[in-house]
Parts: C-alpha cells; structure tokens; sequence
C-alpha cells in the first residue's frame, strides 16, 4: 500500500496540483493584502475616510460583560455579538473580483501564448505550394530530354 500511495504521488498531475494549491494560497494571501492594505484605504480616503470592514449591523445586544468598543466589529465578533458584516463581505467581495481579473489576465495570455505556438508549428509542418504550371511544364521538358539519346 505504501508504494502505491508513493507511485500515486510521484505522477506529474499531483505534484503539479500540489503546487498550484501552495501558489494559490499564497497568491491569496497577496491579494488580501492588495486589498486590505492598498485598495481599500485608497477607496476609504476617495469616499471620506471610511473603511469598509468596520461597517456591520449589530442583531442583538451586547452583553454585559463586554468592556471593549460598541465599534469595534472584531471585538464583538469574538464576543459572541450576532453582527451583520457587511463591509467586511465587500471586501472580500472585491478580493475575489481582483483575484479573478488576475486569473482571467493570466489564463488569457496562456491561451495567447499555446494559440501562437500552435500557430507556428502548422505553419511550419504546412506542404509547400505547388508549382505554378509553367514551372511544372519547364521540368516536364528538361525530363524528357534528359531521357532522350545523346547524340
């Protein structure tokens, strides 16, 4: 069983899936970034220095042991507050919607770059044109007389 499992390892397939799960989380994490860090305080300083991921609904009360800011969406998350967050769903919305340009620009440029090697390799296996007929004739002549006697 364990040379199984290692032979099912060792195909290119799931390396190659393995690394492509480890590029996309950490791709992932980059855009988050993006996000988080760039993109989002420059749309929060165009609309009046607002962020977004603070912005949320409380639906019930705040328990009376709760000692930190009514404000503060990740201190009431993680006191247990039943929040509606939607300016963190927009940031994560626009997560995903960088992230997809991005696979979008890449899978496009792949497919560009395949499309134009595929190109190339039929224009390089494609037959040569054929004669124009007076070329043809002119060998059919010099053929025939090469077949004729000398004398």
């Amino acid at each position: 069983m364990l040379k199984e499992f290692r032979t099912f390892i060792a195909r290119g397939n799931v390396l190659d899936l393995a690394v492509g799960v480890i590029i996309g989380a950490s791709f992932g994490t980059i855009t988050k970034s993006l996000t988080d860090d760039i993109i989002m305080p420059v749309i929060g300083w165009l609309f009046g220095g607002f962020d977004f991921s603070s912005y949320f609904i409380r639906l019930a009360a705040i328990p009376a042991t709760y000692k930190g800011s009514p404000d503060d969406y990740a201190a009431l998350k993680s006191a247990g507050v039943p929040l509606f967050g939607y300016g963190e769903f927009v940031t994560v919305v626009i997560n995903f919607l960088i992230l997809a340009f991005i696979v979008f620009l890449l899978v496009r440029s792949v497919n560009k770059m395949i499309a134009s090697v595929e190109r190339e390799k039929a224009e390089g296996t494609a037959e040569p044109a054929a004669d124009p007929a007076d070329v043809a004739l002119l060998r059919e002549i010099r053929d025939e007389l090469r077949k004729r006697p000398t004398v």
